[in-house]
């Protein structure tokens, strides 16, 4: 059984205008879309340099404050939350040695950041 249309016995002009009604429709849309996320990414750009002109003014104003006491002699560098420390690589490249701190917690079955590597070096 066919479905009966109303654009089966149309002349070439006729269909025609509707393929070029047709056409103008689809591109109308994307031209909206297109101006949607034009606008869009203007909002995002002036948010982010919004963002920056008060980090950048909270930057200065830290900086303006006059220390009244020398600072304590060198002190250790602060490690990353959740760290454990500094990490010795003999012979080893960086890489690797994150494969094998990644292996070896699987292998136990705790996190990461809860076992503490020392140093590795590579067994010749």
């Amino acid at each position: 059984m066919m479905l009966a249309s109303s654009l089966d016995s149309i002349g070439i002009g006729d269909a025609a205008v509707v393929a070029l009604l047709g056409y103008g429709v689809v591109f109308f849309g994307l031209i909206l879309l297109m101006i949607v996320v034009t606008i869009m990414g203007k909002i995002f750009i002036a948010k982010d340099k919004k963002a920056a002109e008060k980090a950048a003014v909270a930057k200065t104003a830290v900086s303006a404050i006059p220390t009244a006491a020398p600072a304590a002699p060198a002190a250790a560098p602060a490690v990353a939350p959740g760290s454990a420390g500094q990490l010795k690589l003999h012979d080893v490249e960086p890489k690797t040695a994150a494969m094998l701190m990644a292996i070896v917690a699987d292998k136990m079955g705790k996190p990461l950041n809860e076992l503490r590597f020392i140093s590795i070096k590579e067994v010749k």
